[in-house]
């Protein structure tokens, strides 16, 4: 009988093990990370109605649409996001860091990375295991309560911001995260 009740609680624990282990483990594959992009970039003209101007400058647009903060073990963040050239999407990137400690908004956010020259673009696409800060110094977008920019004209070599459901996220840092290429 004892032997009965260990089998079965040692098989429930498996079957949870595994539906857990299939929802985490699943990655984003192409089409989802472009679709969450285009998504994203359409919110972000709600929150920023003059975005398209720093788009449409920009060598390169860096989109990470669902960027989650974790908050077991070591702590941190992570996205799966794509590299858009031209508004095309030519590579896949993931990001990492350290927590924002976002509890109050979900921990879900957008990050955006805009390469405003065209020798940003090539140092961060030859770079390995680039870092914000480290890399490369991001001047953070900032955005008024009408949604206009607040960025001068003279842009710095890369520009960035986050935002999620409630607007743009003026207050976070982006310093220390790690960006790397990914295959999909």
């Amino acid at each position: 009988m004892k032997t009965r009740g260990i089998h079965w609680r040692s098989a429930c624990a498996l079957m949870l093990g595994m539906l857990l282990g299939a929802g985490l483990a699943q990655a984003d594959d192409r089409t989802e990370i472009e679709s969450k992009s285009k998504i994203a970039l359409d919110k972000l003209r709600q929150h920023a109605r003059e975005i398209d101007k720093l788009i449409d400058r920009a060598s390169g647009v860096l989109v990470f649409p669902d960027v989650v903060e974790m908050g077991f073990g070591e702590r941190g963040r992570y996205g799966e996001g794509a590299l858009l050239i031209k508004g095309e999407p030519v590579a896949y990137y993931a990001s990492a860091g350290g927590p924002h400690d976002m509890t109050s908004e979900g921990g879900r956010k957008v990050e955006l990375l805009l390469f405003m020259d065209q020798q940003a673009l090539i140092d961060f696409r030859n770079t390995i295991n680039w870092k914000i800060g480290v890399s490369e110094g991001v001047t953070k977008v900032r955005v008024d309560d009408r949604g206009r920019l607040e960025t001068t004209s003279n842009a710095p070599p890369v520009l960035g911001m986050s935002f999620n459901d409630a607007g743009v996220l003026g207050n976070l840092d982006l310093n220390g995260t790690t960006i790397n290429r990914i295959a999909r």
